[in-house]
């Protein structure tokens, strides 16, 4: 199966669009490959992909999900769901004329008849964790407050005080959708909107619920229990089943997303699996060579360092970096000397560089490679 487009190209409107420009963009392209008027031989697929993309941009909801959690997102809407809110009578009023055309937008997306008015699941939750470069080479379980909506517990989504009753609603027989047909210069369009008397119910509450106020659902903070895996990167998202918004009409809840921010380390630099930190040496460690201390996320660890050692060289300790996410192991850690030359010198100091100064007369060690090239050789073995 092909991979959905981005609904912002498919409409060719920026992110920071308006409304007015997403309508119009709109607008545009369904008078171009409406399959009625194009002689494109996949208009109407076309048309099914920029109905799609206007259909959640022009919705407010919809757009938040969709700019949260990109399509993933909008797993939680049913085509019936999405579509529901296009206006097609608004958005091609202007253009004059009408009468004839092939099905109605319902029938082209194959749910005729209209929205179906049953349950839908609710809409995913969104949450941003921060944790420590070590807590994301452990891993953590941590307890976390969620606000998302439940069902409101005084009337049990019912919307009415209790003991009172609800009567169905006279405007559209209970449905909770009235439709409406127009006409329009590429032919007669059927639209399905919700009830205005009912408000897309079916049912009249005569007596609201005073604690949700005949919404049937309240904003509750929920403590959630979550596991962050060891090597979780910045940027994961953990899925929680079952931990977002009650579903409407009884369907199932949505979904809670944990997204993870991975607070920058003081000593460590990360790359995927493998961690970099820079060791200052002195000049005479760098000449003479020897041991040297260096911090890794298990504790301190010795590092040799051979004499001759130019500023910039690259060492890897294996096993020292992160743990791999997908697999067993870890990545290495690479500890980049930095020759530290002493601002200040000692008189003794500077008669024995002079020495050495006379001893070696103008010779210059030279780095034959660059800094980045090393980098790269030592990560390639």
């Amino acid at each position: 199966m092909a991979e959905k487009r981005d609904y912002y190209d498919v409409l060719a409107v920026d992110r920071g669009a308006t409304k007015k420009d997403i309508k119009k963009a709109y607008r545009k392209l369904a008078m171009k490959y409406h399959p009625d008027v194009s002689e494109d031989p996949e208009s109407t697929e076309k048309f099914k992909e920029i109905s799609e993309a206007y259909a959640v941009l022009s919705d407010e909801e919809k757009k938040q999900t969709y700019d949260q959690f990109g399509h993933a997102g909008m797993s939680g809407f049913s085509q019936e769901d999405i579509f529901s809110n296009i206006n097609f009578e608004d958005i091609f009023r202007g253009f004059g004329g009408g009468g004839g055309g092939f099905e109605t937008i319902f029938d082209l997306f194959g749910f005729g008849g209209g929205r179906r008015h049953g349950p839908r699941k609710g809409d995913d939750v969104g949450y941003n964790m921060e944790i420590t470069l070590e807590e994301a080479a452990t891993g953590i379980e941590r307890d976390i407050e969620v606000p998302h909506r439940k069902v409101c517990p005084r009337c049990n989504g019912s919307k009415a005080e209790p003991g009172t009753d609800s009567k169905t609603c006279d405007q559209c027989g209970g449905s909770g959708q009235v439709r409406h047909v127009s006409n329009t210069p590429l032919g007669q369009f059927a639209t399905i909107r919700p009830c205005n008397t009912c408000k897309g119910e079916g049912t009249i509450i005569e007596t609201p619920c005073n604690n949700c106020h005949a919404r049937g659902i309240v904003r509750h903070a929920s403590t959630i229990h979550v596991k962050i895996p060891r090597g979780v990167e910045d940027g994961s998202r953990l899925r929680v089943p079952g931990e977002g918004d009650v579903g409407k009409r009884g369907g199932p809840p949505g979904d809670l997303y944990v997204i993870i921010n991975v607070k920058k380390h003081k000593l460590f630099e990360r790359e995927g699996a493998n961690l970099f930190y820079e060791k200052p040496i002195s000049f005479v460690q760098a000449a003479l060579g020897g041991t040297v201390e260096v911090p890794t996320l298990e504790g301190a660890a010795e590092l040799k360092i051979p004499s001759g050692t130019q500023s910039g060289a690259t060492f890897r300790l294996n096993g020292q970096g992160m743990p791999h996410l997908r697999w067993n192991g870890k990545g290495n850690l690479y500890v980049v000397v930095k020759v530290v030359v002493p601002k200040k010198l000692k008189p003794k100091q500077k008669e024995l560089l002079r020495e050495f100064a006379d001893i070696s007369g103008d010779e210059i060690y030279r780095e034959e490679k660059r800094f980045f090239d090393k980098v790269k050789d030592v990560i390639g073995h």
